[in-house]
């Protein structure tokens, strides 16, 4: 990937998130008012909830702006892990959101059974801003999903399923809300919160292994990996290669390969091979690529 769609890619991050800054602080303003207008607790913490999601999407920014700076001479190969690690506080967040949603409404139906009250009331205006709410978070988490893929962002994609993770929790108000003021079922919003806080520890899971993989030193895709031996074998100064190994960096992807030239070679031709090659998977690659290629002679013993 060139220096300019880099760049462009970072833009698109700073566009998505500053975007969510706006529509986090907006929804919590409206959920935490409402919500202290008609007593509703479950809205007042959704509201939390939301507010919860601005700090992350501050995160994220600065996650960005250092994960995005170049190699220098404490960090050599650049500073992509902190966008790894951006991602795992975020997966972190999940976890404290998604267990804080299961033990509030176990919390809730124990307290229903100790007082024996079982009378909720929900005002109307409950189920308009939670809607709201819904529509508006499941916007912002597929146009966050597709930059977060475009991009081949790990932070970004636990940015996005933090937005769902809010549009979750206000579906598990309406739910709810709708169960208690249409079903005569007091129990509706504990056992909603408990269902979405299940899904949302699910996804938690999930970008947590992938961090823990990407930090593990885990090989990119078969996908990637076919492509790039696609690149290398349209190389045709090249004959044979091994050694291929890649690791993801953040965004980055790394690689480095030892690559078999004619013998005859002299050593200025052979460093123009390696240069090509990494120009082609640099142009060619859809994510940020770093190389390494190693040029051996052609000669059986090479051919491991």
């Amino acid at each position: 990937m060139t220096r300019d769609r880099r760049q462009s890619a970072n833009a698109d991050i700073r566009r998505i998130t500053w975007l969510a800054v706006w529509v986090n602080v907006g929804l919590s303003c409206v959920k935490i008012a409402v919500g202290l207008l008609t007593g509703s607790l479950a809205l007042i913490a959704d509201g939390v909830h939301s507010f919860s999601d601005f700090a992350t999407d501050l995160a994220l920014l600065l996650g960005l702006h250092y994960g995005s700076k170049g190699p220098d001479a404490c960090h050599p190969y650049g500073h992509g892990r902190a966008e790894t690690f951006v991602a795992a506080l975020m997966a972190g967040g999940l976890l404290t959101v998604g267990a804080g949603m299961i033990w509030r409404a176990a919390a809730g139906v124990a307290r229903m059974h100790a007082t024996g009250d079982h009378h909720v009331t929900i005002s109307v205006a409950v189920l308009w801003a939670a809607m709201l709410a819904v529509v508006t978070k499941e916007v912002m988490y597929h146009l966050t999903r597709r930059v977060a893929i475009r991009t081949h962002s790990a932070m970004v994609y636990a940015n996005a399923w933090e937005q769902r993770s809010d549009a979750l929790s206000s579906i598990a108000v309406i739910v709810g809300a709708v169960a208690v003021r249409y079903g005569n079922f007091p129990h509706g919003d504990q056992i909603a919160a408990i269902v979405v806080g299940l899904m949302v520890l699910a996804v938690a899971a999930k970008i947590l292994r992938d961090c823990y993989l990407e930090i593990s030193e885990r090989a990119v895709d078969a996908r990637t990996i076919e492509q790039i031996n696609q690149v290398i074998a349209a190389e045709h100064r090249i004959r044979s290669w091994h050694k291929l190994r890649t690791r993801n960096v953040g965004r980055e992807i790394f690689v480095d390969v030892h690559v078999l030239v004619d013998p005859a070679m002299n050593i200025t031709d052979a460093h123009a091979v390696s240069e090509s090659l990494e120009s082609s998977l640099v142009e060619q690659m859809v994510r940020p690529v770093n190389v390494m290629v190693h040029v051996e002679p052609d000669v059986p013993e090479q051919r491991k």
